[in-house]
């Protein structure tokens, strides 16, 4: 399974590309999505919503991920990464891909062990994680770690479902059937 994962900006929009084989998980690719702050904000925007098709394009996911955005002290900010992120969203679902959310904290607990982990710590993880030879920028780095994060979240449903299905019960849609 090839994953996508996005942490979106205004500014710098990461994105990372991962495949999942069994418990096996490999670097496709990573990199940013840079956008002129010069520019008008709906020129900002669509340069996010096109560099993303092009990203899916080229790296053809079957599923992406996305970072929830966080309420911070400065709500303009807030409303602005929204944006960015809904720029993001919206080149996801034009390319038909199934998008999931995670919250940073999720990620960062999925990647390092704990939400409050440093860049450098989720930056250092992604990197051994994924044997890469060098560390990567902070941006690709959360991308990645959305996708990891999303990894291990198919695991642990799968476990459950056969922990379930050991017990004669069947999950269908999140939910228990007859």
């Amino acid at each position: 399974m090839r994953i996508l994962g996005i942490d979106p900006g205004l500014r710098v929009t990461g994105y990372g590309v991962i495949e999942r084989n069994g418990s096996r998980l490999s670097y496709v690719a990573s990199g940013t999505v840079r956008v002129p702050t010069q520019d008008e904000l709906p020129i900002r925007l669509k340069a996010i919503l096109e560099g993303i098709g092009e990203v899916v394009t080229a790296f053809r996911p079957e599923i992406a991920v996305i970072e929830k955005v966080f309420v911070n002290t400065n709500p303009q900010s807030t409303l602005l990464l929204g944006q960015a992120r809904g720029a993001a969203i919206c080149a996801l679902v034009t390319a038909n891909l199934p998008v999931h959310e995670y919250t940073a904290l999720q990620i960062k607990q999925a990647v390092a062990g704990h939400g409050k982990a440093h860049k450098s710590a989720v930056q250092e993880m992604v990197r051994r994680l994924l044997r890469l030879d060098g560390t990567p920028g902070t941006d690709s780095a959360d991308a990645l770690a959305a996708a990891i994060c999303h990894t291990n979240h198919i695991g642990t449903q799968a476990a459950a479902g056969g922990q379930l299905a050991r017990m004669g019960l069947k999950v269908r849609g999140g939910r228990l059937v007859d």
